[in-house]
């Protein structure tokens, strides 16, 4: 099989007041990108009227406008720039409300360390690329739409291989809405689909159904020593631990931030107390390498079963499996609590809070 072509260098726009700063970061960058510099949101402002601008990494402290209110410009005259922000500890708390409305890709806190800095330029022009064929992508099927309703009348045959290749082209684009771009699992909406699903199933078979949520430990503890980058290893590397010790029959999902979600069919009280001990030493027992060092998590989770006959809903399902969540972690956490829903009174499923 051939080699994909490499992708085409991103143009990277570095803007810092103090010119110092400028020459060194161009020598490191450039290996990687085409680096233009400015010392003001003035110089940079006037630079996209030249030529185009893949990413744009701005300081925040600058003399008449600052990096944000550049950014803000950005986004509104060139919106597929991806958009950074390098700020000071004592600018960011004031800086959090304006980042978000320039809808900044990532900020770096200064000062800055060389190999963060790197990855998460190479994550940003990684990000522009992937944009970039998604609006391709969609814009090619479009066409093809539009070709397939002119010729439609008069030319069926085609019509069908037209077709066929728009339903391909339609399946990549389902994938990229029911997965996690980050670890390659099923995302919410998808975990959320097969729950319903299995449920069905389960009251029209009946059999046990397990639900778990599975959640970090001190998480944000990871994010603060080995940045964003070290946390997103982290989640990556996690995504393949529990992929690989569940059965082939489960399915796991992220659901937001370090929280993940398993579906597992025909799995009773006893098999989700297995399962669950199962990915608890998994993770404790597999320490994620990252920059030549060893990052060791711990995991806590929580199990809803719903037993054979039971019936019950996807939502209740999940509210008894958070619960479970809960009370793991504030038993310690690196642990796990599994509830049957046949134990849970009614009652306890719509009053219970917290």
């Amino acid at each position: 099989m051939e080699n994909s072509p490499p992708l085409p260098r991103c143009t990277l726009l570095v803007v810092d007041d103090e010119t110092c700063l400028l020459p060194p970061l161009t020598a490191l960058l450039r290996k990687d990108f085409d680096v233009l510099t400015a010392d003001s949101a003035d110089t940079a402002q006037a630079l996209f009227a030249h030529q185009p601008i893949h990413i744009i990494l701005t300081d925040q402290r600058m003399p008449r406008r600052s990096g944000i209110q550049l950014l803000e410009w950005v986004r509104q005259h060139s919106p597929h720039t991806v958009r950074l922000l390098m700020t000071g500890y004592a600018e960011l708390e004031d800086a959090v409300e304006a980042i978000n409305r320039g809808h900044v890709y990532h900020y770096l806190l200064k000062p800055w360390h060389t190999q963060e800095l790197l990855q998460i330029l190479r994550n940003a022009a990684d990000r522009y690329h992937l944009e970039r064929d998604r609006e391709r992508l969609i814009e090619e099927l479009r066409r093809l739409n539009q070709q397939l309703e002119e010729r439609v009348a008069e030319r069926t045959r085609e019509l069908e291989e037209a077709n066929h290749l728009l339903q391909q082209h339609a399946h990549k684009l389902e994938m990229l809405a029911l997965t996690d771009p980050l670890t390659g699992l099923l995302n919410l909406r998808a975990i959320n689909d097969m729950g319903r699903k299995e449920l069905k199933r389960h009251a029209r078979y009946p059999s046990t159904l397990a639900m778990g949520l599975i959640d970090v430990d001190h998480f944000k503890n990871v994010n603060t020593r080995y940045l964003h980058p070290g946390g997103d290893a982290v989640l990556v590397a996690l995504a393949k631990i529990l992929v690989n010790t569940v059965r082939t029959v489960d399915a796991v999902s992220r659901v937001g931030g370090e929280e993940f979600l398993i579906i597992a069919p025909e799995t009773s009280v006893e098999g989700a107390q297995v399962l669950a001990e199962r990915l608890r030493v998994a993770v404790e027992e597999s320490p994620i390498a990252y920059n030549d060092q060893l990052i060791r998590i711990t995991i806590s989770g929580g199990f809803a079963v719903a037993e054979a006959g039971v019936v019950v809903d996807y939502e209740q399902m999940k509210y008894v499996a958070a619960a479970a969540l809960s009370e793991a972690k504030n038993q310690g956490r690196n642990r796990w609590v599994v509830r049957t829903l046949s134990s849970v009174p009614a009652s306890a499923l719509l009053n219970t809070t917290g």
